[in-house]
């Protein structure tokens, strides 16, 4: 047995058939090169339908559809540097604030709103354009190819990049029938074409990689399918609830709420749930502390309008799931519990008041606000305002700032300040409940003059001056929860589309599509010539080392004849294109 690789025919590749004809041919689906083709110099002019067709080619070519992926991609980046207006419109306003040069062009080009923005808009539209316009007709000519057989071998086997050859007393029909049956065992797709001395079995192989390719772009349309609807259906908005109380999930309910364009209210999942407990846990020492080991929220929720109650632990990575809604939990904090009195002594305000985190430990800050059934000392109607700083550990008088020490409530103290006057909750303006507006109020004075504030233990009480009344720290410290209920159809699409992109891509990148044929043909001096041939779509190492198997497999079942006497005449007559190539090794 002899073998011999061709050199690099410059003159033709496996996509173009060159010398190879149809063997070399059907390799890819994909489009040829037009700006590649000979075009005289004095053409007339395209016109509408020449520029639309041109147009349509290049959108629809595989270069450009790169192009504008890598365009979104890079498009996508914005979104995740600059405050996004359906993520934190406070976030986007401090920007504008501080920023008074870009923050107006950044509006202007639309960056704090990347996602609905026009041009991001319109490289997603023309991408999903390019990729159907790019895989249907792919598609269909990949149809064809399975459909169809294997083409036939070349006349000029030796010119294939692998080549081999030897003589054998087999007949020539047994030794196709061996390599048929051999490579239908090798799970080629093969046949027997021709007939005579043109009579060969030609096989194909790796058609996977073309599916690969195919199913990696219709993944990527999938993925933008299910990208598009997760914006235009989805729902998201944020709860604060303290222990004891209960959520449903309507509009009317959220403390916030954000959804795509095409959502209807509608469609919110009907479910409901309480707030039984908040369970925390830290690290107590070590270069941890103060890091959660345990951050559970204790739930009873039910489904549907009148559904069974039933028991859920939501943690950071365990949301609860209704249906197609997921509520996740993000937040928690602390609720002192605070009375306010009088002057003559007259309950006018009590409730368990949220103060929002400001570290990790618990530090918060929030405002205390009475706005009804208050009467300053004189009997006239007031409204009292009282700014609360709260620590969970308090490191003690003289022992550091007014921080928290650890998130725990071990040690809490609430600070106060506080303010008469009006709030300013009449004037039809929105105001954060977190904060208290103070240009419309007075301070009340210590006898320094300053600001009157005092620190709380839980049980202790602040006296006003003047006898305008006083607020107790109650013992009764409540802890409270922030959930995030997310409904964002497209989900389970995206991750299938990500895998099978994932799988196409593998596919298409370790499958070599090959071809590989087989001539047995007898020669004149009544010795069988055996060839076999190889061509990949790429040049590959692995083609030849697959032929070389193949070979000597075949090789077993038709082993090489006995070398001529090569001082024998050579027979005349014999057929040039059956001998091995020259330069062979013998």
């Amino acid at each position: 047995m002899s073998k011999t690789e061709a050199p690099e025919d410059k003159t033709a590749t496996p996509d173009e058939p060159g010398e190879f004809g149809a063997a070399g041919a059907s390799m890819s689906t994909a489009p040829r090169d037009r700006d590649r083709e000979d075009t005289a110099p004095n053409l007339p002019r395209l016109g509408v339908i020449g520029w639309l067709r041109w147009f349509w080619r290049q959108l629809t070519s595989m270069r450009v559809a790169l192009i504008l992926l890598l365009l979104l991609s890079l498009g996508a980046i914005p979104g995740s540097l600059i405050p996004q207006n359906n993520v934190d419109e406070l976030k986007v306003q401090d920007f504008m604030d501080r920023h008074t040069t870009l923050g107006p062009l950044y509006d202007k080009l639309q960056l704090f709103d990347v996602y609905s923005s026009v041009w991001f808009s319109a490289i997603y539209i023309l991408l999903f354009v390019s990729l159907i316009g790019c895989i249907v007709p792919r598609t269909w000519q990949f149809v064809g190819q399975l459909r169809s057989r294997p083409p036939g071998a070349p006349r000029k086997l030796t010119r294939l990049p692998a080549y081999t050859t030897w003589r054998t007393d087999a007949e020539p029909e047994k030794v196709h029938e061996a390599a048929l049956a051999m490579l239908q065992q090798r799970r080629f797709r093969a046949h027997t074409e021709g007939s005579g001395a043109g009579r060969s079995v030609a096989a194909e192989k790796g058609y996977l990689r073309e599916v690969g390719n195919l199913l990696f772009h219709i993944a990527l349309i999938v993925m933008l399918l299910a990208f598009a609807a997760g914006q235009l259906f989805k729902s998201e908005g944020g709860k604060l609830i303290m222990e004891g109380d209960g959520f449903s999930n309507t509009l009317s309910q959220y403390d916030d709420f954000k959804s795509g364009s095409l959502f209807d209210s509608q469609d919110l999942e009907p479910f409901s749930f309480k707030l039984d407990k908040f369970v925390g846990t830290y690290e107590k020492s070590g270069p941890n502390r103060g890091t959660a080991r345990t951050y559970r929220a204790d739930v009873t929720y039910s489904e549907g309008a009148d559904g069974p109650e039933k028991k859920k632990s939501i943690e950071v990575n365990e949301p609860l799931q209704v249906g197609g809604s997921k509520v996740y939990l993000i937040g928690h904090g602390f609720a002192p519990a605070v009375t306010v009195r009088d002057g003559k002594g007259k309950v006018v305000y009590q409730a368990s008041v949220p103060v929002l985190p400001i570290d990790q430990n618990g530090t918060a800050t929030g405002a205390i606000k009475v706005m009804d059934n208050y009467r300053d000392k004189n009997g006239k109607p007031d409204q009292l305002g009282f700014n609360a700083f709260f620590v969970p550990t308090f490191a003690g008088v003289g022992k550091g700032q007014m921080f928290s020490q650890f998130p725990a409530a071990d040690y809490p103290v609430l600070a106060l300040s506080a303010y008469h006057g009006s709030l300013g909750v009449d004037a039809g303006v929105p105001q954060n409940v977190y904060q208290l507006d103070t240009r419309k109020m007075k301070k009340f004075k210590d006898a320094d003059g300053e600001l009157f504030k005092q620190r709380l233990r839980p049980g202790e009480t602040m006296t006003l001056p003047d006898g305008a009344g006083s607020i107790t720290f109650e013992k009764n410290l409540k802890e409270w929860a922030t959930f995030q209920v997310s409904q964002q159809p497209g989900t389970g699409w995206a991750l299938g589309g990500a895998i099978a992109a994932v799988a196409g891509l593998a596919g298409s990148l370790f499958i070599q599509r090959r071809r590989v044929w087989v001539r047995a043909v007898r020669g004149a001096d009544g010795v069988t010539v055996v060839e076999m041939a190889g061509l990949g779509r790429s040049e590959s190492a692995k083609v030849p080392e697959e032929l070389a198997q193949l070979a000597a497999q075949l090789h077993d079942q038709a082993p090489s004849a006995p070398e001529p006497d090569p001082e024998a005449e050579a027979p005349s007559g014999s057929d040039p294109d059956v001998v091995p190539a020259e330069g062979a090794e013998k």
